[in-house]
């Protein structure tokens, strides 16, 4: 009798033990981890700005033994043509790009890819050696020096012309240059009137080769006279599986992501110091001019959706390609 009792105290013990390894097991797979290591992208430009106070703190805790917090490693890029492919091979988690790429990598992998945060409203400006343009009105019959066709700058000044009653074909020569340093280079040897339109930090850079260099229209508040909507230029993007195997440390990235943004806008002259050290803008005198201009902001949930959804929306308008050639879905917008 004892033998039997102790054959079933073993078996009871031993299905005790399995219950909890299995269970222990099931949380594993289900929960998402706590803490990550994020292999994140940032661009050499104002979408990028505003993590560089997360970039600082992450010097300091990576190198910490006692750190038990988010580890987050940024590799800077020019273009956002070299992330792309690093996203959707799986070699980046996150990735701070122009809003409409963001859309056409959505398409492009099929949903693998969702929007979490709106990092950089509108840094275009358009200026002049001059003083024509007043007006976006004043614009018809003038020649535009700009970059990025067909990319967000064109979409942004055809919507900006159109809305105005100006025909970007008939109305107005737009002079597309392959790089923002070149229509610099342009403005700062120019002797006559010439109208350009140009990103922060370029702008600033600009002003301070040729002080004849002024701003003439801020393309930000002049999308908001056509719109409800503000206009936006840069987003955060994160791989889709990375977020469901660390929800709660991805949350927690975005309020680190947020905290910096807030930081950097209020802090100025430190945050400066850190842009030229990243290599974003390669003065810091200059990046300390242009940080207040550049719009950085840290938008999430649903004011995120309406944003992205309205410019998505735009440039779909003119051009279904420049978003993936259809509009994205709900899914393509993480919420929280």
């Amino acid at each position: 009798m004892k033998k039997v009792l102790s054959l079933i105290l073993a078996m009871v013990m031993c299905l005790s033990v399995f219950t909890a390894c299995s269970s222990e097991g099931e949380n594993n797979v289900d929960t998402p981890a706590a803490t990550a290591t994020f292999r994140i992208a940032g661009m050499k430009g104002p979408t990028t700005m505003g993590m560089t106070k997360l970039m600082k703190d992450a010097q300091a805790n990576n190198a910490d033994e006692a750190y038990e917090g988010n580890i987050y490693n940024v590799e800077m890029f020019g273009t956002a043509q070299e992330i792309n492919p690093l996203l959707i091979q799986g070699q980046l988690d996150v990735a701070a790009v122009p809003a409409n790429v963001a859309a056409t990598l959505y398409a492009k992998t099929e949903g693998a890819v969702q929007v979490a945060a709106v990092n950089t409203l509108g840094v275009l400006y358009m200026v002049q050696i001059g003083d024509a343009v007043q007006s976006v009105a004043d614009l018809a019959g003038k020649t535009i020096y700009t970059t990025g066709k067909g990319t967000t700058p064109e979409y942004t000044l055809r919507h900006i012309l159109s809305e105005n009653g100006i025909d970007p074909d008939k109305d107005v020569t737009i002079e597309f240059k392959s790089e923002a340093t070149e229509v610099g280079a342009l403005l700062a040897s120019a002797e006559g009137d010439m109208v350009a339109m140009l990103p922060q930090p370029y702008v600033t850079a600009v002003q301070a080769q040729n002080q004849n260099v002024k701003v003439c229209l801020d393309m930000t508040e002049e999308w908001g006279k056509i719109s409800d909507q503000k206009l936006i230029t840069g987003v955060l993007v994160a791989r889709k599986a990375f977020i469901e195997e660390n929800k709660a440390a991805f949350d927690a990235f975005l309020a680190d992501y947020a905290a910096s943004t807030k930081y950097v806008t209020e802090n100025v002259d430190e945050a400066a110091a850190w842009v030229a050290e990243y290599g974003i803008v390669a003065k810091e005198p200059l990046a300390k001019k242009a940080i207040p201009q550049c719009n950085i902001t840290c938008v999430t949930g649903e004011e995120m959706k309406a944003l992205v959804n309205n410019y998505c929306d735009v440039l779909f308008n003119q051009n279904p390609a420049s978003v993936g050639g259809t509009m994205p879905d709900e899914a393509f917008y993480y919420l929280g």
